[in-house]
């Protein structure tokens, strides 16, 4: 484009100096075309950045034959979110996960771990029975949120808003409300292993939640047991975000003082997040190969001389300082299909190197890193442009392991058929309690006794989940200023 530009500019100057033999006033002067600053800055960054540039033909350089070309192009998509997604490369098969948002500065505050939310996730599913009524079971409350103040505990069924039945054409607009009430009910399995006969029981229980601005600690639940005689770890950790870093390590330096020799970590619920922040958790999981390569960065073909690696560290910025690492040679890591991105790096790039055991559900299947690029001469948010609060996060690098193999596109899932399980709906248990299904299996494992648990599967198959909307859910993201220092004034 900056040869377009040249040529264009070159052209213009040779129209001027020509037609001053001309009378002014014998032709009119052809009106101004007017550039979509937001399109061209979205075509750009694309063009440069975009992990499938050579699938999408608009994105080719040699796209345009002229500058008035390309403005025609990107001055036909009056929206930039509709323009965005016509870059998209198989939207509903390999790029899930691009976007584009008009408020960067909500997206900041995302990465810093900053939502509106009542605290509340939960799985959702068809009444026994029936082909259109919705019950939800609350599966995690966060710390310090409305959900936890008024009561609310993990297992928790209703099947109702604000007194509505829900179904599955509104169930959705019913949770997206900043302000609602939730009429619970219990669960019935009638004493029976099928489904065929459960029923739902109304109660005259109710909490109404209001949605607030929430400040979450992905730190959720850590707890040290020593059961038979072994010093185990257990680590909800909801969302890998860089701010609190140092929270993780502390965690992480209590396990060590306890004398931890096995680790459950618990990424049931963790959509993703920092690869940086991937990185310090592997290194605080093991230790013994600090400078050793955790995880590569493959961009795009055209990009190829910043192809990067994180390694394996024993010290991390940010006020984090010396790393508190347990020298594991084994993790267990309870997964579902929420389970995503830098969580599934961890299963990745731990694998070549310890041995990773995983219990629970298939997980989402991302090995794709994306960046927040603004509409600045080097696409950071220093300078970006002051007329719109517009900005990307493109996938533009793929995540591969030391042995170069990347996270399926089908999600990871144990081999061990014994260590595959689903969350059961009249038996979640408790985060963190010996008796929970998926850690009862870890401990029955790294004790090697045949420790009961209760798991009732019931066929009830999840129709979907509900988080408070995130825009980073099963997002693994870099910053482009930290791998790509040479790409100043790229525009």
């Amino acid at each position: 484009m900056k040869v377009l530009k040249v040529a264009l500019f070159a052209l213009i100057i040779f129209s001027l100096n020509t037609s001053c033999f001309k009378d002014k006033d014998d032709e009119p002067t052809p009106p101004a075309i007017v550039k979509n600053e937001i399109n061209d800055f979205v075509w750009t960054a694309m063009n440069i950045f975009y992990l499938y540039k050579s699938e999408i033909p608009n994105l080719a350089d040699n796209r345009f034959t002229s500058e008035e070309a390309y403005i025609n192009y990107i001055n036909g998509y009056s929206e930039p979110e509709e323009f965005f997604e016509s870059l998209i490369y198989q939207r509903e098969v390999v790029d899930r996960f691009s976007f584009i948002t008009p408020d960067y500065i909500a997206l900041e505050q995302q990465f810093q771990g900053v939502f509106k939310s009542n605290g509340l996730e939960s799985n959702y599913y068809l009444e026994p029975g029936s082909n259109t009524k919705v019950f939800g079971v609350v599966r995690l409350v966060l710390n310090d949120s409305e959900g936890s103040a008024a009561g609310i505990k993990r297992g928790q069924i209703f099947n109702s808003i604000d007194g509505v039945q829900m179904t599955v054409d509104n169930f959705n607009a019913l949770l997206n409300q900043d302000t609602y009430t939730l009429n619970f009910a219990t669960y019935n399995s009638n004493g029976t292993a099928t489904t065929d006969d459960d029923f739902l029981e109304p109660t005259s229980e109710t909490v109404k939640l209001t949605k607030k601005p929430y400040n979450e600690n992905p730190v959720h639940t850590s707890k040290v047991l020593d059961i038979n005689g072994a010093k185990i770890g257990y680590l909800m950790y909801t969302s890998f975000t860089g701010n609190y870093d140092k929270q993780l390590n502390e965690a992480f330096g209590e396990f060590k003082s306890a004398g931890v020799k096995h680790l459950v970590l618990d990424l049931r619920y963790n959509g993703g997040g920092s690869v940086n922040t991937a990185a310090l958790l592997a290194s605080m999981i093991t230790g013994q190969f600090n400078g050793k390569v955790f995880s590569k960065l493959v961009w795009n073909e055209n990009l190829q001389s910043e192809n990067t690696s994180y390694n394996f560290r024993n010290t991390a910025a940010g006020g984090v300082g010396a790393i508190n690492s347990l020298n594991l040679e084994k993790v267990y890591v309870l997964t579902t299909s929420r389970t995503a991105s830098a969580s599934e790096l961890i299963i990745n790039g731990l694998s070549p190197y310890i041995d990773v055991v995983q219990i629970g559900g298939r997980t989402t299947g991302k090995s794709q890193a994306s960046v927040t690029l603004y509409d600045s001469e080097n696409f950071s948010r220093e300078n970006a442009n002051p007329n719109h609060t517009y900005a990307i996060q493109p996938l533009v690098a793929v995540s591969v392991n030391k042995d170069d193999a990347r996270v399926p596109p089908n999600g990871f899932l144990s081999a061990m058929t014994h260590f595959q399980m689903r969350e059961a709906v009249n038996n979640l248990g408790v985060l963190g309690e010996p008796t929970e299904p998926f850690f009862a299996k870890a401990i029955a494992d790294i004790t090697g006794s045949a420790r009961p648990f209760l798991s009732i599967d019931n066929n009830l198959i999840p129709l979907t989940d509900h988080v408070d909307k995130k825009l980073l859910d099963n997002e693994m993201y870099i910053d482009v200023l930290d791998h790509l220092p040479a790409f100043q004034n790229l525009r």
